[in-house]
C-alpha cells in the first residue's frame, strides 16, 4: 500500500494538469469507500494537487474532480453496505474495523440519520464505516446523498481551497524564496492544525452521544 501511495503521489507531481486533477479525484474516492478509506490518505494527494493549480480553470476543475470522487466513493460504501452489510461486518476485512466502530456508527445513523452521514466526512474510520452502515438501515439513498453532497462539498473547498491560497501566497511572495516556502508551508501546516482540532472536538462529541 505504501507503494501504491508512492505512485499516487508521483504522478500527481509529473501528470499533466488534467490527469493530475482526474487522479486526485480517483484518490478521493479510495479514500471515501469503505475501508480503504483506513489505507488510502486522499487528503494528502488532494493536498499536494492543490498547490499545483494552475488558474481559476484549474481550481474549478480538480474542485469538481474531487467533488465528483467523493460523492462515488460514498455512494459505493453506502451501496456496498446495502447489498452485502451483515456479511461485510463479520468478514476478516469488517472484523478489523472493530466492533466498537461499527456499534458506535450504529448508534450515530440510528440517533441522527442524515447528520451523522454529514458529520462522519470529517471523522477518520467513521467516514469508511458511516456510509455502509446507513446503506444497510431504511436510509432512502437521496437522503443520504443530499447530507453527503453537503459534506462533500465543504471538505473538498476547504482542501482544494487551502491548497490554492499556499501556491498563491507562494507565487506572490516569489522574488523571497525562503519567505514564501515559509508562509506557503506555515498556511497548510495551520490548516492541518484546526482539521486536527476540528476532528477531536467531533469525536467528542460523537462519543458523549454514545
Amino acid at each position: 500500500m505504501i507503494e501504491f501511495f508512492s505512485s499516487l503521489v508521483d504522478a500527481v507531481t509529473e501528470a499533466p494538469p488534467i490527469w493530475r486533477n482526474l487522479i486526485a479525484g480517483f484518490a478521493i474516492m479510495l479514500e471515501t469507500s469503505i475501508f480503504l478509506g483506513l489505507v488510502v490518505p486522499g487528503d494528502t494527494v488532494v493536498i499536494l494537487a492543490s498547490t499545483m493549480v494552475l488558474d481559476w480553470g484549474d481550481f474549478a476543475f480538480l474542485l469538481m474532480s474531487v467533488l465528483i470522487g467523493s460523492l462515488i466513493g460514498e455512494t459505493i460504501g453506502f451501496f456496498i453496505g446495502r447489498f452485502f452489510g451483515p456479511k461485510l461486518r463479520h468478514s476478516k476485512l469488517g472484523r478489523k474495523i472493530g466492533e466498537k466502530n461499527w456499534v458506535l456508527a450504529d448508534k450515530l445513523v440510528a440517533r441522527r440519520g442524515g447528520v451523522a452521514v454529514f458529520i462522519s466526512r470529517f471523522l477518520p474510520v467513521l467516514h469508511s464505516v458511516v456510509p455502509a452502515v446507513a446503506g444497510m438501515t431504511k436510509m432512502p439513498y437521496k437522503t443520504f446523498i443530499s447530507w453527503t453532497f453537503a459534506a462533500c462539498t465543504i471538505w473538498a473547498s476547504m482542501y482544494v481551497g487551502v491548497g490554492y491560497l499556499a501556491r498563491a501566497s507562494f507565487d506572490q511572495l516569489s522574488d523571497n524564496l525562503r519567505v514564501a516556502s515559509f508562509v506557503g508551508i506555515g498556511i497548510i501546516l495551520l490548516f492541518m492544525l484546526l482539521v486536527f482540532i476540528g476532528k477531536k472536538l467531533l469525536n467528542n462529541y460523537v462519543h458523549k452521544e454514545d
